[in-house]
């Protein structure tokens, strides 16, 4: 008899959007990242009640779960940033920044247009440069300095289109930039769903190629891409892409 009060809790986690899949689904579980109520000793295929609360185990590894997105994609990627001076452009809480300076950045300008959001912990590094309530889109070398090694993105409700253009001009011999794609920010109205959420993979290929094609239009070329293993914050899977070119790009102001 199947009780239809329960269910996998692999499947859960993809009905609630903790994962894009049931595969990631499955390695998440399987690391022991998913807690269902207070416990976290479950396999994929344990039956749970439907009405169970299941979360993502906090990490202490990073100030917020943006470090976990990036973390990723740096392995995957195999970009290694020690050394570097680096902007992590919408930093909000931090998550970007604590994991760049975890792995060895040299300096980090964090940048976003709100205002109190960043992490204790990190406005006390010296390592860190913050600019509250600074729109992206109007940076300047008053805003950095020194030549921009690398680039990370993280921004909401603005799409990657509109500020690409602005960071060209702020690094040195090579532009090196890490783009947060959120499909949900990159389409028409038309094509995203309830509650903001894209679920169609045809429409995530879309919003992917239009953040690629923009940038190589910029002289920007793609290096890598990669899917976040963590979903946005109401379920959307996004993508990770990285884009690098020589000092002879064209640096548009």
């Amino acid at each position: 008899v199947v009780d239809e009060k329960k269910k996998r809790l692999d499947q859960l986690l993809t009905e609630r959007g903790l994962a894009v899949d049931l595969k990631k689904a499955q390695a998440l579980i399987g690391a022991g990242q998913i807690i269902v109520n207070t416990g976290s000793d479950y396999k994929a295929g344990s039956l749970v009640p439907t009405d169970s609360e299941i979360r993502l185990r906090k990490s202490s590894a990073f100030v917020s779960r943006g470090g976990e997105k990036l973390a990723g994609g740096l392995k995957q990627l195999a970009i290694d940033p020690t050394g570097w001076i680096c902007a992590d452009i919408g930093c909000s809480t931090g998550g970007f920044t604590d994991c760049l300076l975890q792995r060895g950045a040299a300096r980090v300008y964090a940048v976003d247009v709100g205002y109190g959001l960043l992490a204790w912990k990190l406005r006390q590094n010296e390592r860190v440069i913050l600019h509250e309530r600074t729109n992206a889109r109007y940076l300047t070398r008053q805003h950095i300095p020194e030549p921009l090694d690398l680039a990370v993105l993280d921004a909401s409700f603005i799409s990657l289109r509109a500020l690409l253009p602005p960071l060209l001009p702020l690094f040195g011999s090579v532009v090196r930039i890490l783009a947060l794609v959120k499909p949900q920010f990159e389409l028409a109205r038309d094509k995203v769903g309830d509650r903001g959420i894209v679920r169609e993979s045809r429409l995530h290929k879309e919003a992917v190629d239009s953040v690629k094609r923009f940038a190589e239009e910029l002289g920007l070329s793609c290096r890598g891409e990669a899917a976040s293993l963590i979903c946005g914050a109401k379920g959307n899977q996004e993508f990770l892409l990285y884009f690098t070119a020589a000092e002879n790009v064209e640096k548009k102001t």
